[in-house]
């Protein structure tokens, strides 16, 4: 089954009772050929299949799982098993073996040397679900082991995904509930083991959120993921996670110790091969930091937008050159668009396109 999905291009897999096994293939849920309805012992059977004696303990006691699965020569595999309606199931994340480099999944030359050349402070990868984040902090750190000068590289991972294979870097990869208790504890110890870049896999918390500034804040770089869908919004968030009466701290803090923002989405290619992401792309410049302090939140789209020249590259404008290199479908990112100005300019071009193609 692992096999077949790795072949077929599939991202994820899911195993439920009363369906077949079904893939998330380029942005699209189909069947994987030649599965039959699971029954509710067919789906316990498979999920169990990834289970050691001591992880089938952990999930009979805390009825959920986050694991990972090995197959050689074929891929590694993020798992989580849950049960609902008293059925077990897992979903299943397909991890490749090879860990692309920046080149390769779009990141302009100009700004992976941008990022890749902070040394300090916080940067964050965000998007939703299936965006493809671990993808893009995979790459990235990939390039860091590949290039430049050694760097100690510690990631705190739940579960780990990309295995690194140490080159110019040396790098260590530890595993919330297999090598450290939680992100806080693992986060703590790195502090103590001489990093020049801590990965932390999720700010899924206020603990973990405060742990990561405060790292950010010593002289560490710091690198990280949310599952926010703008850089206002990671913001916000990080912000809103705290009591009232830490906020305006936060504020300040976040004002020093934010570098980055990389927002993502993955939409499916207009040639029906696999998916592009298209990012917002947000640097700490001083306009960002004064109005992260001064809580004018709401107005950093407005900087995004003006700040070419920094790098900066706003959502809407990343998805009106998908559509004009006819990589996405304008319709795929029509939902996407924030600027409904900027939507009706793109969808001038898609139309008017269309209608020289027909006279022609």
């Amino acid at each position: 089954m692992l096999r077949q999905a790795v072949e077929l291009g599939a991202s994820d897999l899911i195993v439920t009772a009363g369906h077949p096994v079904m893939m998330l293939r380029w942005g699209a849920l189909e069947p994987l050929p030649g599965s039959p309805v699971l029954s509710a012992l067919d789906s316990r059977r498979l999920a169990e299949s990834f289970l050691t004696p001591a992880l089938h303990e952990r999930f009979s006691r805390d009825l959920e799982l986050d694991t990972r699965h090995y197959l050689p020569g074929v891929g590694h595999f993020r798992v989580n098993l849950f049960i609902q309606r008293g059925h077990w199931g897992a979903a299943v994340r397909v991890i490749p073996l090879h860990i692309p480099l920046p080149s390769e999944i779009g990141l302009a030359p100009h700004v992976v040397e941008r990022l890749l050349g902070i040394r300090r402070g916080l940067v964050l990868i965000t998007g939703p679900t299936g965006a493809g984040k671990s993808t893009t902090i995979a790459s990235l750190l990939e390039q860091l082991n590949q290039t430049g000068p050694a760097r100690h590289i510690i990631t705190i991972e739940d579960p780990i995904e990309f295995l690194f294979e140490p080159k110019h870097a040396v790098i260590e990869q530890r595993e919330v509930g297999v090598d450290t208790k939680t992100y806080a504890r693992g986060l703590r110890g790195a502090l103590r083991q001489m990093p020049h870049v801590i990965f932390v896999g999720e700010m899924r918390d206020l603990t973990s959120m405060s742990m990561a500034l405060s790292a950010a804040e010593t002289g560490n770089l710091v690198i990280s993921t949310m599952a926010t869908q703008s850089a206002a919004q990671t913001v916000t968030r990080i912000i809103d996670s705290f009591p009232p009466h830490q906020q305006p701290q936060i504020r300040a803090q976040l004002a020093l110790t934010l570098r980055a923002v990389v927002s993502q989405l993955l939409l499916p290619r207009l040639d029906g091969h696999g998916r592009v992401a298209a990012r917002e792309i947000m640097f700490a410049t001083q306009a960002v930091q004064n109005l992260v302090r001064d809580d004018k939140v709401h107005q950093i789209p407005n900087v995004i937008s003006t700040s070419l020249r920094d790098d900066m590259v706003a959502l809407d404008d990343a998805l009106a050159e998908l559509v004009d290199r006819s990589l996405v479908d304008f319709e795929v990112c029509y939902p996407h668009f924030a600027d409904v100005e900027k939507r009706a300019n793109v969808q001038k071009r898609v139309y008017r396109a269309a209608d020289v193609k027909g006279h022609a």
